[in-house]
């Protein structure tokens, strides 16, 4: 098994592709250990000292390093999703569902809102080794949460007012502003 590393424009975080599938559809991050209650992957790669938070998308792994050098960090994660991926072991257990805020807003703009999010934004980011989550729309404001590389990333801010703002409020007229939930 050959795994890829890619820097992200997040200097704490890097980017590890396995080369096979990592979840089927969605995203998942775990801020700690504790959350990553699920996932028996994370919960490996949280053992390494350093490690401060763990994304999972379709085809990648996303770590956070909390300020430990990333030549001393990465072969001890490289030889972990290796030797996960070689045990065979599930990368998730359990219910892996998603985390989307009911808010009663409107179903169509809510489905505009998510179909832009998922055709144009999400991909993009995923090439950063990051995600973005909907998390709700009131009072024209769209709640969104940064995931992975995102999550902390300096240019997160302008990614998020300036990028996909501006791209929501251009194709839907209700949207005024986006902010980031925690």
């Amino acid at each position: 098994m050959f795994i890829q590393t890619e820097q992200t424009p997040n200097p704490a975080t890097l980017k590890f592709i396995p080369g096979e599938v990592v979840l089927e559809s969605g995203t998942m991050f775990f801020e700690n250990k504790d959350a990553a209650g699920i996932s028996p992957l994370a919960q490996a790669l949280f053992s390494i000292d350093g490690v401060s938070a763990v994304f999972l998308g379709s085809d990648f792994i996303t770590v956070e390093n909390n300020d430990k050098d990333w030549n001393e960090l990465k072969p001890a994660i490289l030889g972990t999703i290796m030797e996960h991926y070689t045990a065979g072991l599930p990368i998730v257990t359990g219910d892996a569902e998603g985390h989307i805020v009911d808010d009663g807003a409107d179903p169509e703009i809510v489905a505009q809102i998510t179909e832009l999010l998922d055709t144009r934004v999400r991909p993009a980011v995923a090439r950063d080794g990051g995600d973005i989550t909907y998390h709700g729309f009131r009072d024209g404001i769209v709640y969104l949460r940064m995931q992975g590389a995102c999550s902390g990333c300096p240019s997160s801010t302008a990614t998020l007012k300036y990028g996909i703002q501006n791209l929501l409020k251009h194709y839907i007229p209700e949207v005024e502003s986006v902010e980031s939930v925690e």
